[in-house]
């Protein structure tokens, strides 16, 4: 992604062009052409001149351009029925429920901003299909027993020790013969990199067919995957791989002689049955990932089952999800024969390190006044402040940036990369404050940021409180084991009930901040 930087003396601002999918033979389902990152700007508002270019004026001092008439308008492009693409100005709020991303765009967004590995304190818990056998879990990877080249493969991405789920999955996974796994993990826990080690370890180079088979929900998740299958056999050419998804152009009649496919339900079923360039009766690993993503997308799961009905039956089954609703349970029981399970022992985010107060306010103005009088009386590092629509994210961007912060701006309508290139910025602190919707409430660590504050309390689409998505956010600070700060905006009695709700349902007591007094705000950040 190629960004565009300008700074002067007063002022900075990034302008970030939209990247299209090259691969991709679908247009995404919304596209703009550009979104702003604020930062400390002087001068009046202003706006985007035809066609998103700025319109440039020249400072009457003569100090620098700075952007004229600079306001968020929302343009949106969107293909019709026909699949025309038609531009809308989109003018109506949306709330922070329609702001819920799918949960395949969370999952690439999460890989793209992960630079290593999460330090997981979940217990593993393991379930054996046979309760008398052995249980192994293993410390380093030599006693894995990798061929020489793949364990080269592993230290070169940066392992040093299985994480916790791979210390558990790979003996598993590893095991003469093969056993089957349902596994849970979420990003960042190293699961990519075990079952990929599996592949790479069941695959006879010499034999030029595929022998492994990993289904992803979308094509840009199966591309992540591919490049850690290319990462941890860098050191094993002779081993090869293919894509089956969407725009992938084979000839009829043609067999593939990579040993490792990696694709899309949909395209991967059409390559076993109807295009024939994969004998399914030859695959010895069938992984599949992200299976909570995959159920939620139409027509995944019934074509996942459908090519796993192909397999032979001492082909190796494993999937895993980040999720085990039950919807997720059922699917992987059809898909997984006599499986091994490791599950993980759900340990809540703790309030316990996170200062909680509230403020009153009578409305979105005097909820601004607040904030700046708390960023008068207190330094913070950096800070997050959460909305409940776009239309309300946009206007506190601006009206920060006009009081000189420097702040960035998220929300659900910009594409994954652009999301991931505006948290990148934010996490090396080229912007301290973040303004955003719920888009941003689950699993991003910034380690400087100390305080979040609820511009607007998250609420459900029936209005009623929503507590996980409120321990989400303000789980944002008080992280790395430092302490966190959490300031709520309440500016109704409806607001004001929803506080008390939450405070019943954490049996935390959320005591008030009056922001007029500067002693009073600088004895909290003691």
């Amino acid at each position: 992604m190629r960004a565009f930087e300008n700074c002067g003396r007063n002022w900075c601002w990034s302008l970030v062009p939209q990247v299209q999918e090259q691969h991709s033979t679908q247009p995404p389902p919304f596209s703009r052409g550009y979104y702003l990152i604020f930062s400390g700007m002087k001068g009046p508002n202003g706006g985007f001149g035809p066609r998103g270019r700025p319109q440039w004026q020249q400072d009457p001092h003569g100090q620098s351009p700075v952007l004229s008439n600079l306001h968020l308008k929302e343009e949106r492009v969107k293909p019709d029925s026909n699949g025309t693409v038609v531009k809308s100005n989109d003018n109506v709020e949306k709330t922070d429920e329609e702001e819920k991303e799918d949960r395949a765009a969370q999952s690439l967004l999460n890989k793209l901003i992960r630079n290593n590995l999460v330090d997981n304190t979940n217990q593993v818990e393991v379930l054996q299909r046979d309760p008398n056998s052995p249980l192994y879990s293993v410390k380093s990877f030599e006693e894995l027993r990798l061929k020489p080249q793949l364990l080269q493969g592993v230290y070169a991405m940066g392992f040093n020790r299985p994480s916790k789920i791979q210390e558990n999955a790979l003996p598993m996974m590893l095991a003469e013969p093969p056993q089957n796994l349902i596994a849970q993990s979420q990003s960042g826990t190293g699961k990519t990199a075990a079952f990929v080690l599996a592949m790479l370890s069941q695959v006879e180079p010499l034999n030029r067919y595929p022998q492994c088979l990993c289904l992803s929900p979308t094509y840009e998740l199966a591309l992540q995957t591919g490049k850690v299958i290319e990462q941890m056999g860098k050191f094993y050419p002779e081993l090869k791989l293919a894509y089956a998804v969407r725009g992938n152009k084979l000839e009829r009649g043609q067999k593939i002689s990579e040993q490792i496919v990696i694709g899309t339900p949909g395209t991967v079923l059409d390559w076993c049955s109807k295009l024939k360039f994969i004998d399914p009766k030859k695959i010895k690993v069938f992984v599949l990932d992200e299976a909570d993503v995959m159920i939620a997308t139409q027509g995944h799961q019934d074509q996942s089952i459908r090519i796993q009905r192909m397999l032979p039956k001492d082909c190796q089954m494993l999937l895993f999800s980040a999720t085990f609703e039950d919807s997720v349970w059922r699917f992987a029981q059809k898909v997984v024969p006599d499986p091994n399970i490791i599950k993980l022992k759900r340990e809540e985010e703790t309030l316990d390190t996170i200062k909680q107060y509230y403020v009153m306010c009578n409305n979105r103005d005097e909820k601004f006044q607040a904030l700046c009088n708390l960023y008068g009386a207190i330094t913070i590092a950096q800070a997050m402040i959460f909305c409940h629509t776009r239309k309300t994210a946009g206007w506190l961007a601006a009206e920060l940036s006009k009081e000189g912060h420097q702040v960035a701006l998220l929300s659900g309508e910009m594409m994954v990369e652009q999301r991931a290139a505006v948290i990148e910025r934010f996490r090396e602190g080229k912007e301290k404050v973040l303004v955003t919707t719920n888009v941003c409430a689950r699993g991003i660590d910034v380690e400087q940021v100390s305080v979040v504050i609820n511009f607007d309390l998250p609420v459900d689409k029936d209005g009623n409180p929503d507590n996980e998505t409120y321990l989400h956010r303000i789980g944002r600070t008080g992280r790395f084991g430092k302490r966190g700060l959490a300031v709520n905006m309440v500016d109704s009695k409806h607001s004001m009930n929803i506080l008390n709700r939450i405070q019943e349902h954490f049996n935390k007591k959320i005591d008030r901040l009056d922001t007029d007094d500067l002693d009073e705000i600088e004895k909290i950040a003691n």
